[in-house]
């Protein structure tokens, strides 16, 4: 198996009698980290009820749900233990602090159930950043029979399933010393830092960044942001209108796959997609027809297929910024962000 990702070996990890945190949260004041596990019920949702943002994928049924906290260094084991009493389909979910400027965390759930194997394949390649980046929380949905394994950013695991399903998991809790108790603590039990953990230097363009992850993510677990893309919502619910957005437009099909940056104004995801994917036609349709290889007559081109793989909205200040170093070395002066819906500058980014 290629493993495509390692952590930074200058990174310590932080112990505390006994007891190892992952390498990107960690504490920053005085804790008694506690192993274990509390379990509560939860009664079926109703018929309106959301499940993922606003999103109603089915109503849940009754449910007990198991907050585990676990040494970080035992956390892949505990969770390939659990994996197994999943179903062969799944729909995987994967969980991201990224760039956005109003939201904290990029939720993002497949649309269509997949193959356990996908979510085995994705995990075990990447495994420094799923189990101790502290950017990122991934798991899986399934419905028949319900359950629900989550390992957050955090890395404690959050497992939900139907009552029938609760003496499977909590023998295997047991067996790895586990025991029910009212308050387990883990990083999230007091004052923590979070970070980026992975290792990517300049000799090494074989190890990928957390954002190309997320990236080769969502194109193998076909995965979308479970967030309403038709609203300009916070993590509050509050409506922000229009606001700024830098889009990343990703083309394949032709000679190569290249990507194309756009900074945009735009009052929803949906639109700023729109806008991004009109901006990248119109750098393509700029662009002179490719020579023909010598000794070859000329022919169609591939046609390229752009897909927007990253739309994070920025605050005014940090639009302003990104829009003078884009125009940077122009002639003139650099042009005012509009008050409306509309493209401000598109370019081509290695």
């Amino acid at each position: 198996m290629l493993i495509r990702c390692e952590t930074d070996p200058s990174i310590e990890r932080v112990e505390i009698n006994g007891f190892k945190f992952p390498l990107g949260v960690y504490p920053v004041e005085e804790i008694e980290p506690k192993a274990g596990y509390r379990v509560e019920f939860e009664p079926a949702d109703g018929p309106g009820d959301p499940q993922f943002g606003d999103e109603i994928v089915e109503p849940w049924p009754d449910r007990y749900v198991f907050d585990i906290v676990i040494s970080a260094d035992r956390v892949d084991a505990l969770y390939r233990q659990l994996l197994p009493l999943l179903p062969g389909r799944v729909y995987p979910i994967l969980d991201f602090i990224g760039h956005d400027a109003y939201r904290e965390v990029d939720p993002y759930l497949s649309r269509v159930p997949l193959g356990l194997e996908w979510l085995i394949d994705g995990v075990r390649a990447c495994r420094p950043f799923f189990f101790e980046d502290g950017m990122v929380g991934f798991g899986a949905l399934c419905d028949d029979p319900f359950c629900h394994i989550f390992v957050d950013e955090h890395k404690i695991i959050t497992l939900r399933c139907e009552p029938d399903l609760k003496p499977r998991f909590e023998k295997i809790l047991k067996a790895f010393d586990l025991s029910e108790t009212a308050e387990p603590a883990g990083a999230d039990a007091a004052a923590h830092e979070h970070r980026n953990v992975l290792w990517t230097p300049e000799d090494r363009p074989d190890l990928l960044s957390a954002e190309e992850i997320v990236e080769d993510l969502r194109d193998a677990w076909q995965l979308d942001l479970n967030i309403d893309i038709t609203r300009n919502l916070d993590d509050a619910g509050r409506d922000l209108g229009l606001t700024p957005w830098r889009c990343l437009v990703r083309l394949e099909g032709g000679e190569r796959t290249r990507y194309a940056e756009v900074l945009l104004v735009a009052d929803c995801l949906m639109h700023a997609e729109e806008l991004s994917l009109d901006a990248t036609v119109g750098l393509l349709a700029a662009e002179p027809p490719a020579p023909a290889p010598e000794g070859e007559e000329a022919g169609e081109p591939r046609p390229e297929e752009p897909l927007v793989i990253a739309a994070d909205r920025m605050t005014r200040t940090q639009f302003e910024e990104i829009v003078a170093d884009s125009e940077s070395g122009q002639s003139g002066k650099a042009r005012k962000i509009p008050d409306h819906a509309g493209v401000v500058s598109g370019k081509w980014v290695v």
